[in-house]
């Protein structure tokens, strides 16, 4: 090396360098998400006003993959510039919220991670199951997983110890002492419009798929003030106090026009500067005696909610719709109640579905045919009676086939070097004897 270069400009050079390299990778991953997209999507439908980063489209159309999955991370940018290529664990968890955000989980749900090991390391391989069982955990030990998405959360109900004597919380000390993950989407994935509710309703054919139980959308404002002032003066007035009863921040409110009886204001906030705010207007006479409250609804998402009914393009028998359904969820066995008057050769021309324990979801929706994991006896006699017939699977059989339509569709969101393996332990836990 000359001595004419200095220690100054030999690090110049090596930023340069890694800058055009992170240039060189960047311009590769990006090829090679998109070219993926390409090769996966295949009739094209236009993303949810809403939730647009979804990446699941209804059975109709194949999975999209938006160009920026995968590039939403600078620390992931960075890693892939100097040639490792890595993700570490947050950076899986945006990819995993992009395939079907946590927002769209019922309220009661645990989801999203439930362990996250001290000490961080790169993800090279993520397990797919439907329950963290102990033979789970042993296979995931086994081939060094690093993160578990399990379907169902195996920490469901708040806990106050860790101990060895109750087997999910030996299930969480041996995650964490092996330094593996877990992540659990649940009821986000039945939710999430091409999730585990369309790929269920699916099964019988193409049909018009409707959602039984609507997601809604969050809203930040939740109620609306519609009051009158007399001036200018007074709006200031009144609006610098609503403010300090929203904690200082800055509420959403138009004015319109002033008339002959004053200008008229409407402003919107959450429910906890709701009660405060209307105490204040109760306090100046012209607001107190115009003011009326209305209540926001939050929109629909679209697609998205629990349940599905599908009115079928062809309707077909009761016995053919066994045989589809046993092919669809890799079964040999299902249970069976015929609908009050229908027998095996009687038409089916609708089907209503809901993966797990349905019977809330499915309660009173009017369909030829119910599709579901478990129902109790006397919900399954409540269908019957209506002329509904009913199909078992047990509770994770309606559920489990997904695990490999969702490894795909991780796998395109990924790079090369991490590996997505469906688990072989995981099953359910009755069986036909």
């Amino acid at each position: 090396m000359p001595s004419s270069i200095s220690p100054l400009m030999l690090t110049g050079c090596r930023n340069l360098s890694c800058t055009f390299l992170s240039f060189i990778n960047r311009r590769l991953w990006s090829r090679r998400i998109l070219t993926s997209h390409t090769a996966l999507s295949v009739r094209p439908s236009p993303p949810s006003p809403v939730l647009s980063h979804s990446l699941f489209t209804t059975r109709q159309t194949s999975a999209q993959v938006p160009p920026s999955v995968g590039l939403s991370s600078s620390r992931c940018l960075s890693r892939f510039a100097c040639g490792s290529g890595l993700m570490d664990l947050h950076e899986v968890l945006q990819v995993l919220e992009q395939l079907a955000p946590l927002s769209l989980a019922e309220s009661w749900d645990n989801v999203g991670l439930l362990v996250e090991p001290s000490k961080p390391r790169p993800v090279k391989t993520i397990l797919l199951t439907n329950d963290l069982t102990a033979a789970v955990m042993e296979e995931a030990e086994a081939m060094s997983c690093d993160l578990i998405i399990s379907y169902h959360p195996p920490l469901f109900r708040p806990i106050k110890r860790l101990v060895q004597k109750d087997w999910k919380q030996r299930l969480a000390i041996r995650a964490v002492e092996a330094g593996i993950a877990v992540f659990s989407p649940h009821t986000s994935w039945d939710s999430v419009k091409g999730g585990v509710n369309d790929w269920l309703v699916a099964g019988l054919g193409s049909g018009q798929v409707s959602v039984l139980s609507q997601a809604l959308g969050g809203a930040s404002h939740c109620h609306k003030l519609e009051f009158m002032v007399r001036s200018t003066e007074d709006l200031n007035t009144v609006m610098e106090e609503l403010r300090s009863c929203d904690g200082g921040t800055t509420l959403q409110h138009s004015v319109s026009r002033p008339d002959s009886s004053g200008i008229h204001v409407s402003v919107t906030c959450c429910d906890s500067a709701l009660t405060p705010s209307v105490q204040t207007l109760l306090q100046h006479s012209t607001p107190s005696r115009s003011l009326s409250i209305l209540k926001l609804e939050n929109p629909p998402l679209l697609g998205h909610g629990q349940g599905r009914l599908s009115v079928l393009d062809q309707p077909i028998s009761v016995a053919t719709a066994i045989q589809k359904m046993k092919s669809h969820l890799g079964l040999s066995h299902l249970r069976l109640a015929l609908g009050l008057g229908q027998t095996l050769e009687s038409s089916v021309c609708s089907m209503a579905v809901c993966a797990g324990s349905g019977a809330s979801v499915l309660n009173g929706v009017k369909a030829d045919l119910y599709v579901t994991g478990e129902m109790s006896h006397h919900e399954v006699l409540d269908a019957v009676a209506r002329g509904t017939s009913v199909i078992l699977s047990d509770h994770s059989n309606s559920e489990r086939g997904f695990l490999s339509v969702f490894k795909e569709r991780l796998a395109v969101s990924l790079p090369d070097n991490v590996t997505v393996v469906v688990s072989k332990a995981d099953r359910d836990p009755l069986e036909v004897v």
